[in-house]
């Protein structure tokens, strides 16, 4: 899937939003991407899916971890493209962890997939989800990186999309000082 492509189908979602919006690293940024306006469609979804494991099929994971919320719905069509499993790690007491009975062994082979990624936060915690069970951490993958190419991590990443979209430090914003309202459209709270 081209740049292209993938730009126009989160166009015609409606999924690539502007205005002014806290992101859930607590940033203000003008653009915003929906993943789930996308993803909600199951031919997309697949689609996705299967451009991330074509990127990162070489380094064979047996299993993908993804945070919930956002991670959930990519991170199992990679693992249906992939031909391993997909679970995911999810939110208790503001921390990520295993539940529902999901577990990770040694030899476990993992690649850690998020929808989007601006800061690289819940991917990072995720990491050390995957590594505090047993897991061996071979890779990380998403759908569209927002940073522009400047997230790193201590391990491969992969991203169907690198876009540039200004971020703010909220005492910095120049929206906020332009007096515009301030939206939150994400899944989760903003980490204050």
């Amino acid at each position: 899937m081209t740049r292209d492509a993938l730009l126009d189908l989160y166009r015609t979602s409606g999924a690539l939003l502007e205005g002014h919006f806290r992101l859930t690293s607590g940033l203000h940024s003008s653009g915003y991407l929906q993943c789930a306006l996308v993803l909600q469609h199951p031919p997309h979804a697949e689609a996705l899916g299967r451009a991330i494991a074509d990127r990162v099929r070489d380094r064979r994971p047996t299993v993908v971890l993804s945070p919930a919320l956002g991670g959930l719905i990519i991170g199992h069509e990679v693992g249906r493209a992939l031909g391993v499993r997909a679970i995911f790690a999810e939110r208790q007491d503001g921390k990520l962890s295993l539940r529902r009975g999901f577990t990770l062994e040694a030899g476990d082979r993992v690649l850690v997939v998020e929808d989007v990624m601006t800061t690289g936060g819940s991917t990072r915690e995720t990491i050390e989800v995957a590594r505090a069970a047993g897991g061996e951490v071979v890779g990380t993958a998403s759908i569209v990186d927002r940073s522009g190419g400047t997230i790193a991590f201590d391990v491969p990443f992969a991203a169907l999309l690198e876009i540039a979209l200004p971020t703010y430090d909220p005492d910095k914003c120049p929206l906020c000082a332009a007096g515009l309202a301030v939206v939150k459209p994400g899944s989760r709270p903003v980490v204050v």
